[in-house]
């Protein structure tokens, strides 16, 4: 798929007329299309399985295997698609984004909140996506980066921190400074093990870490290995990082 192709969408309900509703709101935004339809479960799986959808919209009460077991089966696959949950009861949110759903909509759905989704998980499946695409080139311990350049491929083991600022993020690695429009959410989620959030700003390369600092009043910092940087540790992720970083 090549960056102008619409994203190829599964909708999956039991009920006809929710199905016929979304796909006349998809039908409305630009760079998405309706690939299939499936009424359950099972269903669901076999035609992710033929039309290799881009994103999914699905239903959770479904007869037979409901909308969770179909995530939790998904997640197994090597390239699953982004899931996008669309129901009637908002008890089932937390559970939903323990399958690592990228959105939660309540019926009835609305187009700003679908546009907004879609988006959403497209975003965050364009760190797979790329992945597969420069497979030829990266291993899994490289990250592919679009730029006007093309496409650079940056060691995950090189990169000290990444920092958003506006609109964009830069990477700053050993080899220097890429910027890309991927977002730290989605580096974050992508590379749970390799980067670590210490701020809403900044995620920090975790093998590059020297040393977690307090000053007298309490604020933490990150000290690097290299360049003698050092970070600021948000109060928000402070208990988070003394965790990840405490020994054993």
């Amino acid at each position: 798929m090549t960056a102008s192709d619409p994203q190829r969408i599964l909708i999956a309900d039991d009920e006809p007329l929710a199905r016929e509703r979304l796909a006349r709101l998809v039908d409305r935004l630009d760079g998405y299309r309706v690939c299939g339809e499936s009424g359950d479960g099972h269903a669901t799986l076999r035609a992710v399985a033929e039309l290799e959808p881009d994103i999914l919209l699905l239903d959770i009460r479904m007869p037979g295997m409901d909308g969770m077991e179909v995530a939790e089966k998904l997640s197994a696959l090597t390239h699953p698609p982004a899931i996008i949950f669309c129901t009637a009861y908002d008890h089932y949110a937390i559970n939903a984004f323990e399958v690592q759903a990228a959105a939660y909509l309540l019926k009835p759905v609305r187009r700003e909140a679908l546009a907004d989704a879609l988006g959403r998980a497209g975003r965050i499946n364009r760190v797979q996506l790329q992945a597969l695409q420069v497979r030829s080139e990266a291993s899994e311990d490289q990250l592919a980066v679009r730029t006007h350049r093309g496409t650079e491929l940056i060691e995950l083991a090189a990169i000290l921190y990444c920092e958003a600022d506006q609109k964009c993020v830069t990477i700053h690695h050993s080899q220097g400074e890429t910027v890309t429009d991927f977002t730290l959410k989605e580096l974050e989620q992508a590379y749970p093990e390799q980067l670590l959030r210490i701020h809403r700003q900044t995620l920090v390369g975790v093998r590059h870490i020297q040393a977690l600092l307090r000053d007298d009043d309490g604020h933490y910092r990150i000290r690097l290995r290299q360049q003698d940087t050092e970070l600021p540790v948000s109060r928000r992720h402070a208990t988070a990082v003394r965790q990840k970083l405490s020994p054993g």
